[in-house]
């Protein structure tokens, strides 16, 4: 299934591609934005794409087969450092991308329990072969555990409601297809959301809870200082607040420099940051977010690594 990579050109702009240089492309998907670092780059310069789903990593396989300037690692970014290893992929880097969130592919493929929109598996888990699906966690989680998750990473008004209706709802039926699911979320909520499916919110904050996301995005970026070279660059493409903030807030602590207690004795060049911000947060143009609507939510941040610290 076709995906259109989000902000692309403004990405890889972004980066300023060096022909020779190191990119880590940490969540390859189908491979656009890839495509884009190689068509940049000179015979000497090399991209390593990573990723969970097999899927991605089988499409990734085959421009590796295409393009020995490419490679294919099948893994999370949070685990970054050890990829780069497993992969022999030299460091440091001179950029890396994340582009977070499900993939197009993923959201249009019933059986893999992302959408609510085709009735499918509640599974949602971006590798299929490992960990727990959206279905089993549902099975096993109580109330409060399942209505924090709806609140703090759908940041949905109603996580309560809903979580009330699903707890009730598995006492006689188990929730294991994903228009269950949207169709008890829809009877649960009392108002809607302009343009909105009422199920919006809850499917996103099952998806970041199965996936580890959050927690995944915490441990990329706290490898990322040490794995850039200086110059090198961070492009993060973010699709809801959760995210974003992280990023932002990753990015101005690394700007800032280490916080020490006053009185603490330090040199001026232990006090500066390791990175410094690109521009601001750039957004989709109105065209781009008609062309693909997906892209109407995304967030482009950018920061590069300082020579010292």
């Amino acid at each position: 299934m076709s995906h259109t990579p989000v902000l692309l050109e403004e990405t890889v702009s972004a980066l300023q591609i060096q022909s020779f240089g190191r990119y880590v492309d940490g969540t390859f998907g189908r491979g656009g934005h890839s495509r884009a670092l190689l068509s940049r780059l000179g015979q000497d310069g090399r991209v390593l794409g990573l990723d969970r789903d097999p899927e991605a990593v089988a499409v990734g396989a085959q421009l590796a087969a295409e393009d020995a300037r490419f490679q294919i690692q099948r893994g999370s970014f949070a685990d970054i450092s050890a990829l780069l290893t497993a992969a022999e992929f030299a460091r440091p880097l001179n950029g890396l991308l994340l582009d977070l969130g499900v993939s197009s592919p993923q959201l249009d493929t019933p059986e893999r329990g992302f959408s609510f929109k085709a009735d499918g598996p509640l599974d949602m888990r971006m590798d299929p072969h490992s960990g727990e699906s959206a279905a089993d966690w549902l099975a096993r989680a109580d109330h409060a555990e399942i209505a924090t998750v709806i609140r703090e990473f759908g940041e949905e008004r109603f996580a309560n409601r809903i979580a009330r209706a699903i707890c009730e709802t598995r006492q006689h039926t188990p929730l294991v297809t994903t228009a269950h699911l949207a169709e008890l979320i829809a009877q649960a909520v009392p108002t809607r959301e302009p343009g909105k499916h009422p199920a919006t919110r809850t499917f996103q904050a099952l998806r970041i809870q199965v996936n580890g996301e959050l927690e995944a995005l915490c441990r990329c970026l706290n490898q990322v200082c040490e794995l850039l070279a200086p110059g090198g660059r961070l492009a993060v493409i973010s699709f809801h607040s959760l995210e974003d903030r992280l990023v932002k807030r990753f990015i101005r602590r690394e700007t800032k420099g280490p916080e020490l207690p006053k009185g603490v004795p330090a040199r001026a060049v232990e006090m500066q940051g390791r990175l410094r911000p690109i521009g601001k947060a750039i957004r989709p143009t109105e065209r781009e977010a008609k062309l693909n609507p997906r892209a109407r939510s995304a967030v482009l941040r950018v920061a590069e690594r300082l020579p010292h610290g």
